[in-house]
């Protein structure tokens, strides 16, 4: 099983090395990884060139935005399966596309998922949030569930299927995709009980407040859309991320 990996990169000089060191230490020999940079102006390129790995693929030209990006990486790949790996995360251990491919076995499982730390940006040794996922059901996903998206891996076809991720969301198309593959695709989800993704705190939908509105309402434009939920699935959504800072390292 060929598993392609896709790393969206801008102006990530600090991390994007170790982001690609961390999938070519992976065990699993099956491997493709597609950097997608969008014309970086800082060191970014010489820092991907100095990590540069056999089975990996640059690609680096204007886009417009993160899931534009992504989208470039969907129509590039040429895996079995489809997974990502953000500039500024990290795999947790080099067993996880090994776990990840022994969960596609079964021909009938189109997504595979795990869990998630948020560590700090200034110290990756300590963890601020836990994101414990737990095992699909569709009233989870109407009380607002989903997956990490970084620790969601799908069949190549459930993009071929389904699409790719909607550029009209500057923010939630992530969680756009995962309602739409979720409640229409009939994936049959295995969840491992692991973490599989490191990721550093400071993503785009948390840097501000302005942020964390317009995050809310592409959501509740996302569960509408997709006849899954409303202003009920959106609080709970919100809801269940506080338990997550529960045991964790702060």
């Amino acid at each position: 099983m060929k598993i392609t990996i896709i790393t969206a990169v801008f102006n990530r000089e600090a991390t994007i090395a170790q982001a690609i060191e961390s999938v070519r230490a992976q065990t699993w020999p099956h491997v493709e990884h597609l950097v997608i940079d969008g014309a970086s102006t800082d060191g970014t390129l010489a820092a991907i060139d100095g990590a540069r790995r056999e089975a990996m693929r640059l690609v680096s030209e204007p886009d417009k935005g993160i899931y534009d990006a992504l989208n470039k990486g969907v129509a590039l790949a040429s895996g079995d399966v489809v997974g990502l790996m953000h500039s500024d995360d990290f795999f947790a251990h080099d067993q996880v596309l090994a776990k990840v491919a022994a969960a596609f076995e079964a021909p009938s499982v189109l997504a595979v998922y795990g869990d998630l730390d948020y560590v700090s940006a200034a110290d990756e040794s300590r963890v601020v949030r836990r994101w414990r996922s737990g095992s699909y059901s569709p009233a989870r996903l109407r009380r607002g569930w989903m997956p990490p998206h970084p620790a969601l891996f799908l069949r190549r076809q459930v993009f071929e299927r389904h699409g790719a991720y909607d550029t009209s969301y500057r923010i939630a198309a992530d969680y756009d995709a995962v309602l739409r593959y979720f409640s229409r695709g009939n994936l049959n989800p295995a969840y491992i009980p692991d973490v599989l993704v490191k990721m550093r705190l400071g993503g785009e939908s948390n840097r501000s407040l302005g942020n964390l509105v317009r995050k809310s309402r592409e959501d509740y434009r996302a569960l509408r859309a997709n006849g899954v939920g409303g202003l009920y699935a959106l609080a709970w959504k919100n809801l269940g991320k506080v338990g997550q800072f529960v045991g964790s390292d702060r």
